[in-house]
């Protein structure tokens, strides 16, 4: 019974469940099964709530509210999200015990779309890098290959899809947070256009809350609850989430796409690019207009860092000297980063900016999608804390490693991480597909078709 409603994707279970086949506590309980089997040995379940969750789901039962998108389907929020009555660790000693009293914006949308709450998922401290571990839970291990970083920061979240332990998943993305970890965990991570999920600063676009699942079926459905306007929020797209719940799969012949294996010269791992080839043929075959062809992405380092070292010197240089000595050094390098900018960073980052936007955009004039790799490295020893070198090219910082995201972050597209193949040893491998300016709908189409032509989501990792 576990494994027969676990396997299931989140919109079959939403069907069994609207038609009284399922009862919303067996659907919850079947999950909690299921993590008390295999999470001991992934770690990516951190903070359990599942009374919570068994009480919820026999609200829903007995006032018989089945219909909502997410009605039932259990849901192990992020370790980044304040979940009211719920520890929220931020994967930081300093707040180890704490329990907020308010909801974030997305979890409120949630438990409205009926989704029942049962724990949250690890991150590494404050969400910095994509390597998820952490000082108050520990590291979080791959479900392909346990010796193996599941990436992050929202690793956690894409080990628990990954393994069975929940059916869809919500996440955040500033450098790849998203992306990254479905990349290595075989699962979807899709970081939506700024605005079109209100939350964290309204006055950054940097970082985008979104959602993760193991179709895209399953990450429109999540989608449809996350998304919409809010008027609380300025920065808000005002289309509503309904409008992004049916993905009609986009007609492939034809269609205008552009591959890059390195995004005009990142270094990339060797099996990364062959994935990223075999997929192309594989769109070629079905009838695609492929060509080899990147956007000019010349400042996107540059950008990335001013505006990601700004949001560190607000998020942490308020803080007491004592609270900075307990934050990773990591942290501590990104805030004296932020600490060093000057006014002509700023008076130069946003014309940057602007101008990098304007040529993406005159790129996707000719172009319908752009697809190149999500991550530059297979997933790496969970003992690494970052990638010192790529191809023989080293990297200098603990973000250099992961621009094959970054630099897209700040053209300001949405893009979607979509398993895409397997090394030789059997770890996952993604490949970023990339709309144009707020295409969220086209690229959520256009990933649908791109995903009936791969069938590597259905290879299940061996845990249990």
């Amino acid at each position: 019974m576990t494994d027969d409603v676990c396997f299931r994707t989140a919109t079959e279970m939403r069907a069994l469940i609207a038609s009284r086949q399922l009862s919303c506590r067996e659907v919850v309980d079947a999950h909690i099964a299921r993590i008390e089997a295999v999470d001991p040995a992934l770690n990516a379940i951190v903070t359990e709530a599942f009374e919570l969750g068994r009480d919820r789901a026999d609200d829903l039962d007995r006032r018989g509210e089945l219909d909502a998108p997410l009605a039932g389907l259990p849901i192990a929020h992020k370790d980044l999200v304040a979940t009211r009555g719920i520890r929220t660790t931020y994967g930081s000693p300093l707040y180890a015990e704490h329990v907020p009293t308010v909801d974030d914006r997305i979890v409120e949308r949630m438990r409205r779309a009926g989704g029942v709450t049962i724990g949250k998922t690890n991150a590494p401290e404050f969400g910095a890098g994509s390597q998820t571990f952490n000082r108050v839970f520990g590291v979080t291990r791959n479900p392909y290959d346990p010796t193996k970083t599941c990436g992050g920061s929202s690793g956690g979240a894409a080990v628990a899809l990954a393994a069975r332990l929940i059916p869809v998943a919500d996440g955040s993305d500033t450098g790849g947070s998203l992306r990254n970890p479905a990349a290595f965990c075989n699962v979807i991570g899709f970081r939506p256009s700024p605005g079109r999920v209100p939350g964290g600063d309204p006055w950054s676009d940097l970082s985008t809350a979104g959602p993760m699942a193991r179709t895209v079926d399953d990450v429109a459905l999540l989608f449809s609850a996350l998304a919409g306007p809010d008027g609380r929020v300025p920065n808000a797209l005002p289309e509503p989430g309904s409008a992004f719940r049916e993905v009609r799969p986009a007609e492939l012949r034809g269609m205008r796409v552009a591959v890059s294996e390195d995004f005009g010269g990142l270094p990339v791992q060797r099996p990364v690019r062959q994935s990223i080839r075999a997929l192309a043929d594989r769109l070629r075959n079905a009838g695609a207009d492929v060509v080899e062809a990147a956007p000019d992405l010349r400042d996107a380092r540059r950008i990335f860092h001013v505006l990601r070292a700004t949001g560190f010197r607000r998020r942490f240089g308020p803080m007491s000297d004592a609270e900075k000595a307990q934050l990773k050094d990591t942290i501590r390098w990104n805030l004296e980063a932020g600490l060093d900018l000057t006014l002509a960073d700023y008076d130069w980052v946003y014309p940057a900016r602007a101008a990098l936007v304007a040529r993406v955009g005159e790129f996707f004039q000719d172009h319908d999608l752009l697809i190149g790799p999500t991550t530059q490295v297979l997933p790496f020893d969970h003992g690494t804390d970052w990638v010192r070198e790529i191809e023989g090219r080293p990297m200098a910082t603990y973000i250099e490693w992961m621009e094959s995201c970054s630099w897209i972050t700040v053209t300001c597209c949405p893009a979607l991480s979509l398993p895409a193949g397997f090394s030789d040893d059997g770890l996952p491998i993604g490949a970023q597909l990339i709309g144009p300016l707020r295409g969220d709908s086209f690229l959520l189409r256009a990933a649908k078709a791109v995903e009936a032509i791969t069938g590597y989501a259905d290879q299940v990792p061996d845990v249990g």
